[in-house]
Order: C-alpha cells, then structure tokens, then sequence
C-alpha cells in the first residue's frame, strides 16, 4: 500500500520495519537535519550477524520501502561482499553493517554532533 508523498521521517519509519523483519540489530537513526552541509537527512545503521544476514536485510529494506513508499534506492553499494551494504534514498541513506565493519568505519563517531536515536532490538 503505497503512501503518496511520504517524509523522510516517515521512510525511516519504513526502513526501520524492514530491517527489524529480517532480525537485523542495533538500529541508531542520526538525524542530520539540523546540521550544515550534509548530503542526506537521514543515516540509519544498524548491524547483521554475517554476509547472508546482511545481504538479507538490505534486501528486505528494499522490500519494505518498494511496497510501503513505491520507492527503489537511488543508488546501492556493497551486495557483492556484504560487509557493508549502502542503500540511498536521497534524503535517507541506509548503512546495514557486519559488527566488525561498523566498529572499524564508526559512522555514528563521524556524524557525533546529529541527535542521535537509538531502536531497542525486537529479540
């Protein structure tokens, strides 16, 4: 059921569903709104077990977001290895991360001064 004119916030909110179907964990939304200079409104991060988990998660946001939004990702990046897959909406960039690989690349450190929010993990 396709929204007409969906917000941005409105797409986390969608993104976020799709991410905790598939299980993924520790989902943090960094809004960047307030913030001079950025290229997006939105980052959300979250994390996967392995490269078949991350794979999957990605995949069921792209899922999530085509039904819910009618929207495709203006751009993706990472499905080969899927150690860190990005999917870009424009206003919202999704990073879905093997722990490892978030740790090392530490976006939430990089992005430290946007309001950060935090998702409980589903399980």
């Amino acid at each position: 059921m396709k929204e007409e004119n969906m917000t941005a916030k409105q797409l986390v909110d969608t993104i976020v569903e799709g991410i905790q179907e598939k299980k993924g964990t520790n989902i943090a939304i960094l809004d960047l709104t307030e913030l001079d200079n950025t290229i997006c409104q939105y980052f959300v991060i979250c994390d996967g077990d392995s490269n078949t988990h991350v794979d999957a998660v990605a995949n069921s946001v792209e899922d999530y977001v085509r039904e819910y939004a009618g929207e495709k990702p203006n751009h993706t990046e990472g499905f080969t290895n899927a150690e860190w897959i990005l999917l870009d909406y424009f206003d919202v960039v999704v990073h879905v991360f093997q722990r490892s690989q978030r740790e090392f690349y530490n976006l939430e450190g990089l992005w430290a001064d946007a309001a950060r929010t935090d998702i409980e993990n589903l399980f």
